[in-house]
């Protein structure tokens, strides 16, 4: 067998892994380089022939780890996609957005380039293309082994972080020899709003791990519920303002809309309205009630007692972009849900554009800001910031929780690992992690008697 790195080797976006067993090739997700821009064709130069690569699995939906499958069609990959059913769905609804985001970005690029004809940015690929993508899913059940050739049976088990996300892992017969390996994806973490526990992985011969929150720690002090009553009763009820809170449309967004929904039906707050505008959220939102046996164990009670956890009656979903405008024109205490987590784009702009000088605005980052982002920018102190073409002063309360990152942290991490037998462990091949987190992983780990390796991008790994 024969592994290759070629995504998420010390940075967090772009997760490929190839597996090789024999002359059969394995794609292990196939994810956007977000740390190169989407548009320039580099993520189209793939380090392989997309036409030789037999299958690809898909551990989940997010765009760092299935954002540039349409381009591996595109350019000639015409095999299967193993996913869960979950996984395949949200897949499609973020692709699709993708291609909303290159066709934006494309015009965008051109009125900058009038005067140099050909010089603008050429969408990665179309809507053409991601139903070419769709139509390769195949979908496979949690802990249900699907045997891929004669050889080869994999098995994805829950592992929490995204609705459907799963490790992928592979019993492979070698020449004679049974090994076995498993990918992790993206890990979650215990006691997430709707999601389950991440599943315990079976005993293997090598594990291809994430890190990305290696040598970093979740807060432990507060929960979820705690915190956010005390945010909003502070923003919306004593000072009587409204509370944005910039939030993924996917996963999210639900986590965060159920989690107010028990705050407001134990009567922990006065009844407060709450706008999610994000036409996309509410989609998803779909997905997860068509998926909802595999919510975890608090939804499904919730569910039977009081109802739907994605309803309330101070909710609505904002659908077009006149009600969205509607929404800067509410002036009673509100909190409003929008897409676009790091601020970069979408109905969010909008609404801080309205409000980053009001007095009586409190903006809550529930989740991770890129450097060179608005939403780093805001979180650093920046005294003035650049929305839609003004520079405007910051008068809003800024504040960030990272209790609804659905990222394990370091301890979850290796915890994960040390399921596993150090001595069966034959290796474990550290992924999707910046440099120090790894390294931060890595000493826990060999600590412990685990043998670890920093995976190199590109470096062929034989066993």
């Amino acid at each position: 067998m024969k592994l290759t790195i070629h995504g998420a080797a010390q940075q967090v976006t772009g997760s490929m892994h190839l597996l090789e067993v024999g002359q059969y090739k394995i794609l292990v997700d196939c994810g956007l380089d977000c740390e190169r821009d989407h548009h320039v064709m580099l993520n189209e130069n793939f380090p392989f022939n997309p036409g030789e690569i037999d299958v690809v699995i898909l551990t989940h939906a997010h765009i760092d780890h299935s954002g540039n499958l349409p381009t591996l069609v595109r350019m000639g990959f015409n095999g299967q996609i193993l996913c869960t059913p979950p996984t395949a769905d949200l897949t499609e609804i973020l692709l699709l957005d993708s291609v909303s985001i290159f066709m934006r970005k494309e015009q965008t690029s051109r009125k900058h380039n009038r005067k140099r004809p050909g010089q603008g940015r050429q969408p990665l690929y179309l809507q053409k293309h991601v139903m070419d993508t769709v139509d390769r899913f195949i979908t496979i059940g949690f802990n249900r082994p699907f045997r891929i050739n004669g050889d080869i049976e994999l098995t994805f088990i829950p592992v929490g972080h995204l609705l459907g996300a799963a490790a992928a892992v592979l019993t492979i017969d070698d020449n004679g020899t049974e090994k076995t390996i498993a990918f992790t994806g993206d890990l979650g973490r215990k006691n997430y709003p709707v999601l389950n526990d991440p599943e315990p992985l079976p005993p293997v011969d090598y594990l291809v791990c994430e890190s990305t929150y290696g040598g970093r720690y979740h807060t432990k002090d507060k929960t979820i519920d705690e915190t956010l009553v005390e945010v909003i009763d502070r923003a919306c009820v004593k000072e009587s303002g409204r509370l944005i809170i910039p939030a993924f449309s996917i996963g999210r967004t639900q986590a965060l809309v159920f989690s107010l929904n028990k705050i407001f039906s134990k009567g922990l707050l006065p009844p407060i309205k709450v706008f999610v505008d994000s036409p996309m959220a509410s989609i998803a939102t779909g997905i997860f009630r068509k998926h909802h046996g595999l919510l975890n164990e608090d939804a499904q009670d919730f569910y039977h007692k009081l109802g739907d956890e994605f309803e309330f009656e101070n909710l609505t979903y904002v659908e077009n972009l006149k009600d969205s405008r509607q929404v800067s024109n509410y002036f009673e205490p509100c909190i409003i849900i929008s897409s676009a987590g790091m601020l970069e784009g979408g109905r969010i702009q909008d609404h801080l554009y309205n409000n980053i000088q009001n007095y009586y605005c409190t903006i809550l980052f529930i989740g991770y800001c890129a450097k060179g982002t608005l939403g780093h920018r805001l979180l650093r102190g920046d005294p003035i910031v650049h929305i839609k073409d003004r520079d405007l002063a910051v008068y809003a309360t800024i504040k960030k929780t990272d209790l609804f990152s659905a990222h394990g942290d370091h301890d979850d991490l290796v915890n994960t690992v040390k399921q596993q037998n150090s001595q069966q462990l034959k290796n474990v091949f550290l992924v999707h992690g910046e440099t120090v987190s790894m390294q931060a992983m890595a000493d826990t780990l060999e600590q412990d008697g685990y043998k670890v390796t920093i995976a190199e991008k590109g470096l062929a790994y034989e066993f």
